[in-house]
């Protein structure tokens, strides 16, 4: 199965029209953010639900404020106390101050003059502060930064990989430049979202909803693709 433009462009409309997704408001709702804030808000989303991530975070910026000199006055206990729900805050708290140390030190508190740089040096800058890896990074570039690159999270990668676009073991970088080259970056934003919220919804870790998958015909893990009855 040949996988050009054309391939991606049906993938992401089923898949668009089958969820019933409005990318563009969560687009621009994320766009708006400050670099710093959407760093705090990456960070605190790893390995917990949507639901968590958003009330640590509204939580923290009542009771301490986001932002690197906030966070650097409060009582390390009281940031962890507002995050806490999140899960693993301690651990959170201590990464969000180191964060915090390092935007101050190096840039004076304000991560925009990172995003003014070229993609490449702005890129090597962001994964070089505490606790900041490829796909936090690349969050903050794209949707904050507005640069043209594809952020990869954990359901992208097994979307990936069972559609056949990569190979099983291949790493965050393949994945990023597969889907770079299959989309214009300007539908980056919006196909970054998208696709999550159908791995979270259909093509799931455990027990994919193959046999309603809108895709199942472009998949060759699906049982349909393989022209066996799908799961």
């Amino acid at each position: 199965m040949r996988r050009d433009r054309d391939w991606a462009r049906k993938l992401l409309s089923r898949i668009r029209e089958f969820l019933g997704v409005e990318e563009p408001e969560a687009v621009r709702r994320l766009s708006s953010l400050d670099p710093f804030k959407l760093l705090v808000a990456t960070v605190l989303s790893q390995n917990t639900s949507d639901r968590n991530a958003i009330a640590a975070y509204e939580k923290l910026e009542r009771r301490v404020g986001i932002a690197p000199d906030a966070i650097l006055r409060a009582d390390p206990v009281e940031v962890e106390d507002a995050i806490r729900i999140a899960g693993l805050y301690r651990q959170r708290a201590a990464a969000l101050r180191e964060i915090a140390k390092a935007v101050v030190e190096r840039y004076g508190g304000d991560l925009r003059k990172v995003l003014r740089m070229p993609l490449e040096e702005a890129r090597r800058e962001l994964l070089s502060l505490p606790k900041v890896g490829y796909k936090t990074a690349d969050i903050v570039l794209l949707f904050a930064g507005g640069q043209p690159i594809f952020p990869v999270d954990t359901h992208i990668s097994r979307i990936s990989r069972r559609l056949g676009l990569v190979e099983e073991g291949a790493g965050y970088e393949d994945i990023r430049r597969a889907w770079e080259e299959l989309l214009d970056p300007r539908e980056y934003a919006a196909a970054h979202l998208l696709l999550i919220e159908f791995g979270r919804r259909v093509c799931s870790a455990r027990r994919p909803l193959c046999g309603e998958c809108p895709v199942s015909d472009l998949c060759p893990s699906s049982g349909a693709a393989r022209g066996k009855p799908s799961r």
